[in-house]
């Protein structure tokens, strides 16, 4: 079916910064792109000034892009894709689900897991929105980046390899390469993962453990993620491409990322309270955590790493004596299963 459409008429729904930067990535000649959001006062600006100044300051946004804040706007729309926060996927999506069109293909943009259920986005869209096509999106992806137009990569996941084919064709440009997957379950997993292990590597830097310190976290980090994608089904390639290692390498090593720099906060030595209330948007690490955890559990994997940032940001354990209990853990063979 997305064959036979042009998909020119597009829609992101979330107007913070991944979603105004891909509403201007969307944009190309005889296209229209509607970008939604829960501000009227910011959709006002965006229509008047062609720019996100709360989210993506000093950026010109293409001037084709139209701001909305009524649903109702989004219902003749071919392709839509979602970027609001993980933990608001639920709500807006069921909002969403009486006006989007029969059979309309969805691209979830958002990074994390539910924390209420344990659900994955996939899981989530599929209650929420049944019979609509889905792909997940996902990858290195600093918004402010891609809405300059630098170089980007990224895995365009769906079981439907065809519908994948054709929305990397729709979304793809000389700035922006989406990779093909038929794996959404590992694109997740990872994509949901690397913020909890970020808050690590951010813990680490605030701590001042040193680089040697960050890259074997961020290495037994990727095992982790690894052990928890592959007992789920998702498939080994996905966790070394652009969705697993890429991802992993940039929101572990940048401070642009909000869940590396609540973690440089934590190890900093300031509170929990004081470092969220300073943060640049949602850190979806704190909320993946716990439900990380809870996946693990159920399926018998170990995820020292993730339990241990689960302590500190979800249950008031002591920093150093969290960092301690990681460093004093039994010598391992390396690999997947250690």
């Amino acid at each position: 079916m997305t064959d036979a459409l042009d998909l020119n008429r597009l829609a992101v729904v979330g107007a913070g910064a991944w979603g105004s930067a891909l509403a201007s990535l969307c944009s190309r000649p005889g296209r229209e792109v509607l970008l939604w959001g829960r501000d009227a006062g910011l959709v006002e600006t965006v229509n008047l000034r062609h720019e996100n100044p709360v989210y993506l300051p000093g950026i010109a946004l293409d001037a084709t892009v139209r701001a909305t804040t009524r649903l109702a706007d989004l219902a003749a729309v071919e392709l839509c894709l979602l970027a609001v926060p993980a933990q608001v996927l639920r709500p807006v999506a069921a909002s969403l689900a009486p006006v989007l069109g029969a059979g309309v293909p969805v691209v979830l943009c958002a990074k994390g897991i539910e924390a209420a259920s344990g659900r994955l986005m996939t899981e989530v869209a599929a209650e929420t929105l049944p019979g609509h096509p889905l792909a997940v999106l996902s990858g290195p992806t600093f918004a402010a980046e891609v809405a300059r137009g630098l170089p980007t990569a990224v895995t365009l996941a769906s079981e439907d390899t065809a519908l994948a084919t054709r929305l990397a064709e729709v979304l793809g440009s000389r700035s922006f390469r989406p990779y093909v997957s038929d794996d959404p379950l590992g694109a997740e997993i990872a994509g949901a993962v690397k913020n909890v292990l970020a808050i690590a590597c951010g813990i680490v830097a605030g701590r001042q453990l040193g680089d040697n310190a960050r890259a074997a976290l961020v290495t037994r980090g990727l095992a982790e993620i690894s052990r928890l994608a592959l007992a789920r089904g998702g498939k080994a390639e996905t966790l070394m491409g652009l969705a697993g290692l890429g991802d992993l390498t940039l929101t572990c090593t940048a401070p642009q990322s909000r869940n590396y720099s609540l973690g440089v906060a934590l190890g900093e030595g300031r509170s929990l309270e004081v470092a969220l209330a300073a943060a640049r948007g949602v850190a979806e690490g704190r909320f993946s955590a716990a439900a990380t955890l809870a996946m693990a559990q159920g399926l018998g994997v170990e995820m020292p790493i993730c339990a241990a940032v689960d302590a500190v940001v979800n249950r008031g354990a002591d920093l150093d004596v969290t960092i301690a209990g990681l460093l004093g853990r039994p010598f391992k063979a390396e690999g997947f299963s250690a």
